[in-house]
């Protein structure tokens, strides 16, 4: 049954799908992908790749001295590859490094016992051990917290509420649905959202008493915050550092923990909800509880973010591009692992495969392994901005540099550990009848599905965003949203092998096809200038 559906479902992507293709065949050289499945499948450096990014160079915190000598490596081994003007590009001021050092926390009363804890990216270092009271800072009794404003000094606060943990009914990891790619292959052309410029009330007054819960915290002497995460079972999920901006301040204005300008913040900790549950459990029944604690970071001067750029030079139509990359920062919890070592070791050995095996391609096939993604895409829309174009986000009006006119396509590989399923076309319909004859070869390895649904949050939207051809592929999810985006358990085991080594050959063939066309890739229309004057 399970055999026929998927017949059914192949047939039905393939037969929807030719509306353009009827009238235009897409040409795919099948001893190249043929020399690129045997390079990839038998002689694969992929693990090899990622144990480097991960257990050797990992985590990759952007501003970090991590992610500076993740980023020599990866720039070294390219070029050791063959791969030309392998470099590292700036891409302008980014704020401190971060290091964590040493890491402690454990109760002393009214029992001993070790806490499951890790700090907050940009922290800052507790004045060697100490030892302090728990106070927690309960919304049931106090929603403004105004209460507790005496009684927090020299104390660890725990600053969230609890959380039920419940058991885990459903398998964690999974597969994309049969159903599910069928929804998405039957999916609309996607509608422009409207954008959000206000708040409700509601959300202005949630900001506002977190807002001063913050600065309460601070300018009371607490010692250090305690927080709790989504994970359980051992697994937290952590990001940065906590800094409390008032909410009338532009987005634009506001300061993260990063920044060379940011105030004095107090250490905070995500502890694992189990134990971080205990503890109010032991202090709404009245027990004295102690907490001693050891935090040591070290933090860097600012530098600038980098980027991590490379390329094989095309023939008769060198001077386009046709591009791949994923995000090489991480966060600091686990080695980044399937967020983003995968993605960046994906893109890395589709070059090398592309070397190895001697295919020439026409056009120039570029790498880019991008910085600062994780505090928003920042590596990847300067580079946009430096190299291809920029939008006036007042007019709409997209004004593109001469390297942007020759941009064909970029490919980009940020969804975790899964296999590669299809290809969202981000409401780029033109691209179907080119996906669907580049996806064929690759039936028996589960990529099928072309949806015109969007995706964000990843570094494709920079291109995306001014009107290139930038696309994410479909991925499965395996443990990506329930174990290891973002958590201490984000590590080299758990990552799939054949699946990493499936992505690696694909991107390497939709890169090469892609190079390789008469024609660049094809775009969608430009969103129409709000002054009604046409682009320039």
């Amino acid at each position: 049954m399970k055999r026929l559906f998927l017949s059914i479902l192949c047939s039905y992507i393939f037969i929807t799908s030719l509306s353009f293709s009827q009238q235009q065949k897409e040409s795919v050289d099948t001893s190249a992908i043929a020399k690129i499945k045997d390079e990839g499948m038998n002689r694969s450096q992929a693990m090899d790749i990622l144990g480097n990014l991960t257990d050797v160079y990992g985590p990759r915190l952007t501003g970090s001295p991590q992610f500076k000598k993740a980023a020599e490596w990866a720039r070294t081994k390219l070029t050791d590859w063959g791969i030309e003007n392998s470099h590292l590009e700036s891409w302008g001021p980014f704020g401190r490094g971060w290091t964590l050092k040493r890491f402690s926390a454990h109760i002393t009363e009214p029992k001993i016992f070790p806490i499951i804890a890790y700090p907050k990216a940009w922290s800052p270092s507790t004045k060697g051990t100490i030892s302090a009271e728990l106070i927690f800072l309960d919304a049931k009794v106090d929603s403004t917290f105004e209460s507790y404003r005496k009684k927090v000094k020299g104390k660890i606060v725990l600053l969230s509420d609890s959380r039920t943990v419940k058991p885990h009914w459903e398998a964690e990891a999974s597969r994309v649905a049969d159903s599910s790619l069928l929804k998405m292959a039957n999916a609309d052309m996607p509608q422009a959202r409207q954008r959000q410029f206000q708040d409700s009330p509601e959300q202005k007054a949630r900001a506002m008493t977190n807002y001063k819960k913050w600065m309460m915290l601070q300018e009371e002497g607490a010692l250090a915050v305690f927080e709790t995460n989504r994970g359980d079972g051992g697994t937290i999920f952590v990001q940065g550092a906590t800094v409390p901006n008032h909410p009338d301040t532009p987005s634009t204005r506001s300061i993260r923990s990063f920044s060379s300008k940011a105030p004095k913040i107090l250490p905070q900790i995500v502890v694992g909800a189990e134990h971080y549950n205990s503890l109010i459990r032991l202090l709404r029944k009245g027990e004295k509880v102690k907490v001693e604690m050891n935090l040591e970071v070290e933090f860097t001067k600012e530098d600038s973010g980098y980027n991590i750029i490379a390329e094989i030079p095309g023939t008769d139509l060198k001077d386009e591009i046709v591009m791949l990359g994923a995000h090489f920062d991480s966060w600091h919890g686990g080695t980044g692992a399937t967020d983003n070592a995968t993605g960046s070791t994906a893109c890395m050995e589709a070059l090398r495969i592309l070397k190895t095996t001697g295919l020439q391609p026409r056009r120039t096939i570029r790498i880019g392994l991008w910085g600062g993604e994780e505090q928003g895409l920042l590596g990847s829309r300067e580079y946009v901005k430096k190299h291809f174009g920029v939008k006036d986000d007042s007019t709409q009006v997209i004004t593109y540099k001469p390297e942007g006119e020759k941009f064909s396509v970029y490919f980009n590989n940020d969804n975790g550990t899964g296999k590669i399923r299809g290809v969202y076309m981000q409401g780029n319909d033109a691209s179907r009848p080119v996906f669907r004859s580049w996806l064929k070869p690759f039936y028996d390895m589960g990529a099928t599905t072309l949806t015109l649904s969007n995706t964000g949050s990843t570094d494709h939207a920079s291109f995306d965003a001014i009107g290139l051809p930038g696309f994410q592929f479909i991925q499965d999810e395996i443990e990506y949203f329930t174990r290891t985006w973002h958590s201490t358990m984000d590590v080299y085991d758990r990552v799939q092998e054949e699946d990493l080594k499936q992505a690696a050959i694909i991107m390497a063939s939709f890169a090469y096809n892609a190079a390789m066309r008469d024609a660049q890739f094809p775009r969608k229309p430009l969103p129409q200038p709000r002054t009604g004057q046409g682009n320039n």
